[in-house]
């Protein structure tokens, strides 16, 4: 599923061919994705210009005058830009037409994704209207969360990958900055001090920004049509390497389940 970092690699990667262009023409080849696409997307968009593309987890926000386009790539959706004429593949659902003379183009193999148009302000929607804070945000802190996590006896994993506590914390990042911070991600999200938080809250930026970071090498791709986004390659200290040796200490990293989510952890340097 593409994370946090790989949509906000999206929206830069699309940015410099969308923003400020007009649409000239919208093609939906499949209507049924997670929900509908609305049937009068195509003449709602076609003639406008989009304004400059936001981003709110992950969710993408196209800006057209009166509203915007909501765009999540749910379990294996990606968005790149091609040339007009190019054939679509299969999986190919909808096309926006640019007048930058390149086509929007989205995928989407599983049809979990969700394109919608929203009159209005976005953040009004329901959608978005209980999100929690941007993590790379200043509204996001350690405590943020510890006055979030007061009384809290969910794993402190599970209260991280929570999007009404914080956004964008998927189940590798979740795992990686646990284990920066050194908190075991079985205890208790209630038991865990101020001062741990704030460890935990750095390590998030920290993780983020650097998948995020890494995925600028990436950007060429938009324009090249070809490929699927994937995890950015990066050096994970513990995710998916259950029973190896631990990179600080040596001990073998435990694999277990935590909240149906697998887990990978070093019970040594973990507290």
């Amino acid at each position: 599923m593409p994370e946090l970092p790989e949509v906000e690699t999206t929206r830069r990667g699309i940015a410099p061919w969308v923003a400020g262009f007009e649409v000239n023409e919208v093609i939906v080849r499949h209507h049924r994705l997670r929900i509908p696409v609305p049937g009068h997307l195509p003449e709602r968009l076609t003639g406008e210009r989009i304004g400059e593309i936001a981003r709110r987890a992950k969710y993408l926000l196209l800006p057209v005058a009166g509203g915007h386009l909501l765009w999540h790539l749910g379990m294996s959706g990606s968005l790149r830009l091609v040339e007009i004429g190019t054939e679509p593949r299969k999986h190919d659902h909808i096309d926006l037409v640019m007048s930058s003379d390149l086509v929007l183009r989205y995928h989407d193999p599983r049809r979990f994704g969700l394109v919608d148009f929203i009159e209005g302000d976005p953040l009004d929607d329901r959608r978005l209207a209980s999100l929690g804070p941007e993590p790379l945000s200043d509204d996001f802190s350690g405590a943020h969360l510890y006055q979030r996590s007061r009384g809290k006896r969910v794993a402190v994993k599970n209260f991280i990958m929570d999007s009404a506590v914080v956004v964008g914390v998927g189940n590798i990042y979740a795992a990686e900055a646990l284990f920066m911070a050194g908190i075991d991600p079985r205890v208790e999200a209630g038991k865990v001090s101020r001062a741990r938080y704030q460890r935990l809250a750095e390590a998030i930026k920290q993780v983020l920004a650097a998948s995020i970071e890494q995925g600028g090498t990436t950007l060429r791709d938009f324009v090249s049509g070809r490929g699927e986004p994937g995890y950015f390659v990066q050096r994970l200290n513990v995710y998916g390497r259950g029973g190896e040796p631990c990179r600080n200490c040596g001990h073998e990293l435990r694999s277990m389940t935590i909240g149906q989510r697998a887990s990978v952890f070093c019970p040594h340097c973990q507290r």
